[in-house]
């Protein structure tokens, strides 16, 4: 699923196009919603059914919640409310944290319980994440209830943010689902996202990749601080480019669809703090904590103690979401601590230091962060932070980090430009010069997205090192 995902959407798509567009209005979500489940079915065969579980359960669940509401009885849409999120939470904790559990349970008692070994569901923290956020906005009085079981299915299952997000909330487009107006100027930019996402996946993402799995098998004892610090920026860059890629893929296929989904993704790296880094990277899922944990919690109203107590919870269950290791736990309480100090201690002195110096100690405790989540083994985590700092004395760099310079070193300054605004500020420039929709420009469009369009297929198709990070959360 993970390599064949883009070769299979570039062979389909043509088709699908063609039928959403033939279809009357009233149809197109049913060709959305049954082209999405045969998309999962490609990779997921079994867990379709899963799937029509969850939405099916969550859509009656909505029934439920708005006729209670409608009758007066909100005790009945409250426990109709509390059925749905404890079954999508125990569907979740099942598949994805029933063997950590059991695991961590032989590690502590020395039993040797055996593990269930389920596959985990593609997508599953996204949909699942969907759904409840559905139900609980029905509760709220936010969103109005959909009483069209395929609209609901094609909300959940639509395949282009299906299994790497971004968590679209059904109030985000609850109108889109019946009044979108599919137009020629959407489907246009739809086409040029989209290309621009396969590109910073296929082209950045899985080059930059090659780099961190190069230093990662070296032994991690002799890593001099050069090599180590060189793979750690490329998972850094590697994690960026391929799920702001596929978050740019996804927008874009949704406005060839006439959807506009919320944008993920707001030049994180250019952030000058890391608050200000989680406004900008996964918004979507940070929108998602801070809307149905934090708020309800009681975010900052309540003292100061409460509220240190709701970042903890917040950043623990962000942590976790992301996976079922004890990495993950750990890359949460790392924010949640982080947070606490910027928030109360360091501020202000931040606020005081020129905005470069911002932006790098923001970034060194980013790119920290992301070794910590890449390293699912907490020793060799932890020796790699070792290695990073000089801890084995393999001195500053060798030879092989010299060689590791030479053939990624351009790339890398390619993936710092590429991750500021400086690209669109160039487009921006160019289109003032030469005007937005002159013969130059539009030349100079065509030959670009087609550049990349083409280079882009040509490498799925000679690769076998193409991995989506993040379908297997």
């Amino acid at each position: 699923m993970v390599f064949s995902s883009l070769l299979f959407l570039f062979r389909f798509l043509p088709l699908v196009f063609l039928l959403y567009y033939l279809t009357p209005r009233r149809g197109r979500n049913v060709v959305l919603f049954l082209f999405s489940l045969f998309f999962y079915a490609w990779g997921e065969p079994k867990y379709v059914f899963l799937m029509l579980f969850s939405i099916t359960m969550d859509y009656t669940v909505g029934r439920l919640i708005d006729k209670a509401k409608r009758e007066g009885k909100p005790e009945k849409a409250k426990g109709s409310l509390l059925f749905s999120v404890f079954m999508n939470l125990g569907i979740l904790g099942f598949f994805k944290y029933a063997d950590f559990i059991i695991g961590s349970i032989n590690a502590v008692s020395g039993l040797n319980l055996p593990l269930l070994n389920i596959p985990l569901p593609i997508g599953i923290s996204f949909f699942t994440f969907q759904t409840m956020s559905y139900t609980i906005d029905v509760y709220r009085g936010n969103t109005e209830v959909q009483k069209n079981w395929i609209s609901y299915g094609t909300y959940v299952s639509m395949f282009p943010q299906l299994i790497a997000g971004p968590i679209v909330q059904y109030k985000t487009i609850a109108r889109q689902m019946k009044e979108r107006r599919e137009n020629l100027d959407d489907f246009t930019e739809g086409i040029h996202r989209f290309v621009v996402g396969v590109g910073k996946k296929v082209l950045l993402a899985n080059n930059i990749g090659l780099l961190w799995d190069a230093a990662a098998a070296l032994p991690v004892a002799e890593l001099p601080v050069a090599t180590a610090w060189l793979g750690a920026l490329a998972y850094t860059f590697q994690i960026y480019f391929d799920f702001s890629g596929y978050s740019d893929m996804a927008i874009g296929l949704g406005k060839m669809f006439g959807f506009h989904f919320l944008e993920n993704f707001n030049y994180p790296y250019i952030s000058r703090s890391i608050t200000e880094f989680w406004r900008r990277w996964h918004i979507s899922l940070s929108s998602w904590f801070r809307e149905y944990v934090y708020i309800p919690l009681g975010g900052n109203r309540k003292g100061l103690l409460k509220q240190v107590r709701n970042i903890f919870v917040v950043w623990m269950l962000t942590g976790i979401w992301h996976g079922a290791h004890w990495n993950y736990v750990l890359w949460g309480v790392y924010y949640g601590v982080l947070l606490i100090l910027e928030k109360f201690v360091l501020k202000r002195f931040l606020d005081k230091l020129p905005s470069w110096i911002q932006n790098l100690y923001t970034m060194f405790f980013v790119v920290i962060s992301w070794v910590i989540f890449k390293c699912e083994d907490l020793s060799y985590c932890l020796s790699y932070l070792k290695a990073m700092f000089g801890g084995f004395s393999a001195g500053l760099f060798n030879t092989e980090s010299l060689y590791l310079l030479k053939n990624y070193g351009i790339l890398l300054v390619i993936l710092i430009l590429g991750s500021t605004r400086l690209p669109k500020f160039f487009g921006e420039k160019m289109e003032k010069r030469f005007g937005e929709n002159g013969e130059v420009m539009t030349g100079a469009r065509m030959i670009f997205y087609l550049g990349i369009l083409l280079l882009s297929v040509a490498y799925l198709v000679d690769a076998t090192y193409n991995p989506f990070l993040y379908f297997r959360f």
